[in-house]
Formats: C-alpha cells, structure tokens, sequence
C-alpha cells in the first residue's frame, strides 16, 4: 500500500499525535486526539502517525480509535524492531483503512555502541528481521534509521538498501538530535539517492529536529536532494526544541514556486488547526512564530505600515488568507501614523471623507501614549466619544432622558444637534432602549431597519463598560454602529447614531 511516485509530489506525514504528544504536559485524551487527527484529515495530510502502541494500553486504544474515525490517511503506528512491539502495531492497526507500520533501529555509530551495546553487522540483521516480520502483516512499511544525522554514510547506504530488499517501502532519514546544517543534512540524502541501488522503490522520508533551529531548513535541504515525505508537527511541537514545523514546509514550497513541488495541503486550515493543537495540548505559540504567530503578519512600525498599505508585496510575502488569516494586521502603536489610522477606521466601516480625521488622529495619539497598542475595540471607543463631533456635519447626541419601571411604560426623550441646530423629541417603547432608538428615529425621519443588536461586557462586573454592536439597513445597505458607556441605554444610542453617521 505504497504511495504512488509523483516526481512533484511531497507528501506530508504528520507526528503531532506520536512525536508531538511526547512533550512534558502535551498528553491528550482518546476524544482528543481524534478530534486533532479529523482536522488533520480536512488539512489534506497524508500520513498520520497515530501513536506508538506497545508504550501504554491509553496509546493503543488511541490507534485502534482512530483507525476507526479517519479513513482518508493513511494510519501509521510506531515500533522499535522487534517482534512484540510489531504485533501490538497490527493489533492496533487492525482497523486502518491504510495501515502502515514505522518500524526502525540506530544507524550511528553512537547508538549502536552506547544505546544498544552491538555491532554494526548485529544492528543491520535486527532491522532486515523487523521489516520482513511486519512485511507478513503490513503493506505498507516504513524504515527508520534513528540519528542517520550522525550516521556513517557508507554504513547508512548499506542499512537503507537491505531494508529496502527486505520490503521497505519508504525510508526515513531522521536527523535525531537536531544536529545537521542543511547542506550536511542535504548531502547526506543525495548520496543516498547516488549510492543505493534500488532507492527507486522507496521514498525518501526526512524526520528533523530543531535543536539547532534547522529543522525546516533541514527538511527542505532534504527534499531538494530527493526526498519526498517530509514528517512535521503542527506549529513545530516535538521533544526537547521541537520538530519540523508542518505549516512552514507547507508554506515554503507554496511560495517558492521555482521548485516546482506541492503538497496536498490546504494551507487556509493552518491558522484553526494551530489554534486548535495550542489549545489543547495546553501549549502557547510564541508571537513571532513564522506563519501562524499573532505576530507573523502583524505591522507596528509606521514606515512598515505605509508602504504596506501602498503595496503588499512591499512587506509581506506570503497573503495572510492563505493561511486563514483574515487580514495582516497594522497594529496601531504611538509610532503608527494617519495612514494606519485611515486604514483601521476603514475597515471598520467608517467613511473617512465624513470624519474628522485630524481630530480623531489627536485623540487617537493621547490614548496611543497611554497604551502599547491600540485594539478595535479603542478605536471603536474612540469614535463613539459624543464630547465632541467625530463626524463632519453628523448628528450628535445632545441628551438623553429615559423613565421606566415595573409598572411604567419607558418613555425616551431625545435632543440631537445636526449642522447647528438642535431637535428634541420624546417616545415610547417596550423597553428604554427600544424608546430612545423610536426618539431617534422621529428625529431622522427615515425608514431605518434595525437587524441586530448585541451587548457586551467588556470585562466584567455590574460597573464595566458595556459595548453595543448594532446593524442596521437602510435603502438595501448594512452599516455597522458601535457605542460604549457603563449605561446601556446610552451606549445603545451611541451605537445607533454611529450607523446612522456612516450614511446620513
């Protein structure tokens, strides 16, 4: 059950639930790592490593469960080279719609001596009788020489093409402790393209770590000299620094193009299943992680900002919707400038040929000094304060009275100030915020929908400051309105003329 040769084709063996989950703290339920390995399933890999199942009962159930769940990739359950641990892997795997077993011993020198107290003759036997004592079960076998990184390559060469004719059908080349540079790494898998005679009948696999912070360059160096599977965790998760980061293999060869090499990956899932592995294996993505960081497409510096916004390209590289990112983000900081600003306030909704922007900017420079950075939710803030006129010729908020009780219908009464002049009118309603807004109303004389309406706490407590979201038609458009006070009706109202503004 092989996978088919595609010169073009890199295939994509993901360990997060096997090499992932051995991080100190990373453990995760059966329910948990099948709702992990489904959006893997919908991310498009093509291998999953589901466990290691003679290391504990909880790592077998974990294999047998979601061999059961997910059908599209293939399943893969991890062995040391001997015969008990075999026959736990084809227990486990015993539902797999594509079963495969990753079976392997040491190739360095150092392994052999000090892990295993053997012999290079010794070691090569062992791995012969392990592939072909799981040959009798499995299809599908893949062969890993653990530290080939410091591996001879002569030794190397001659494990690979015995395991090969043993029934291999792919072999991978782990950089065990991280210790390769790229063109160490690279050379290694070129020589054995070179030197094994039959390495046509398997793929090459790369497995690295990131001890040095090479992992991806590694990877790379590795598929460029030949390999074609390449084995990464979501967001780089692994023992000690972590393996090979999925995401950044994926991205790498979708931007370099020259390469002429794809995946299968739809990288738009990368930004959810990060969320999602984060938050489950309870750990935090660093902020300047490349592709999925809070970070990775975040502009704070005011020059960065402006030729940004002139010209993507000028900045980024990759689109952040490729990625599942709604939008690079252009973090508003003391050293942001207008553009930034007129950038924000349009993304939100606002018409800046209807503000103040001069005005606004002034404020926006008094908050920005009192904080590192400036969220939607400032800025929404921002332009909701009715002390002065945010819009050029908009309607201001002049005061707002409202009577109600138990036994007293609320009764809203309203003054608006439109270009100069003031209006006072005076409504009814089933509550006091549906009063004000019919007060309002008589006041604009239009047909206005209002179509949604939610509040929020900001942070919490009966004292907070409450933010209003409204959404609102008029002729067959939808504005957005957002107001904040720790009164509800008038932040309600705030919100409304805020919409209102955008359009009147």
């Amino acid at each position: 059950m092989t996978m088919l040769h595609d010169p073009n084709r890199v295939y994509v063996f993901d360990t997060t639930l096997r090499d992932g989950e051995q991080v100190p703290g990373c453990q995760l339920s059966t329910p948990e790592k099948i709702e992990i390995a489904k959006a893997l399933e919908a991310l498009g890999v093509d291998v999953i490593e589901a466990g290691f199942p003679i290391s504990s009962p909880g790592d077998f159930q974990s294999v047998v469960e979601l061999s059961k769940a997910v059908r599209e990739p293939i399943i893969c359950a991890l062995t040391r080279a001997n015969r008990k641990d075999i026959d736990s892997a084809v227990a486990a795997l015993q539902y797999a719609k594509r079963p495969r077993i990753h079976t392997g011993i040491g190739s360095s020198d150092m392994h052999i001596k000090y892990k295993f107290n053997s012999t290079r003759e010794e070691i090569l036997q062992r791995a012969v009788e392990a592939v072909k004592y799981a040959k009798q079960f499995v299809e599908d076998i893949e062969f890993f020489a653990e530290d080939a990184g410091r591996a001879d390559n002569v030794f190397l060469a001659q494990m690979i093409e015995a395991v090969i004719a043993a029934g291999a059908t792919v072999v991978n080349i782990p950089d065990t402790n991280g210790y390769c540079l790229p063109e160490q790494y690279g050379s290694k898998i070129l020589y054995l393209k070179q030197n094994v005679q039959n390495i046509d009948q398997a793929i090459i696999s790369v497995h690295c770590h990131n001890d040095l912070g090479l992992a991806t360059a590694n990877t790379l160096a590795g598929v460029i000299n030949g390999a074609r599977q390449v084995e990464c965790t979501i967001n780089g998760i692994g023992e000690r620094a972590g393996n090979t980061a999925l995401e950044e293999v994926a991205m790498v060869l979708k931007t370099h193009h020259a390469l002429n090499l794809k995946t299968n990956i739809n990288t738009k899932h990368f930004s959810e299943i990060s969320a999602k592995v984060s938050r489950m294996m309870r750990m935090p993505v660093q902020p300047n992680k490349a592709i999925i960081g809070q970070n990775a497409f975040a502009h704070s510096s005011g020059i960065h900002q402006d030729g940004f916004l002139k010209h993507r390209e000028n900045y980024e590289i990759i689109n952040p919707e490729d990625v599942g990112i709604d939008a690079a983000g252009i973090i508003l900081t003391a050293r942001s400038g207008r553009h930034a600003l007129k950038h924000h306030l349009e993304r939100l909704g606002y018409v800046i040929e209807k503000i103040n922007l001069d005005q606004v900017y002034e404020k926006f420079l008094l908050l920005a000094d009192q904080k590192l950075e400036i969220s939607d939710d400032d800025l929404l803030s921002l332009m909701s304060d009715g002390e002065e006129h945010t819009y050029k010729n908009g309607y201001k908020l002049n005061s707002l009275h409202v009577v109600c009780g138990d036994s007293a219908l609320p009764v809203a009464t309203v003054k608006l100030e439109h270009e100069g002049i003031e209006k006072e009118a005076k409504a009814e309603g089933n509550g006091p915020v549906n009063a004000t807004i019919k007060a309002i109303e008589s006041i604009i004389g239009k047909d206005i929908q209002l179509k949604e309406f939610t509040i929020q706490a900001m942070h919490g407590g009966s004292d907070d400051t409450s933010k209003v979201n409204m959404r609102v038609i008029f002729e067959e458009r939808s504005y957005l309105g957002y107001g904040f006070s720790t009164d509800i009706v008038k932040a309600s109202a705030d919100a409304y003329l805020d919409a209102l503004n955008k359009f009147l």
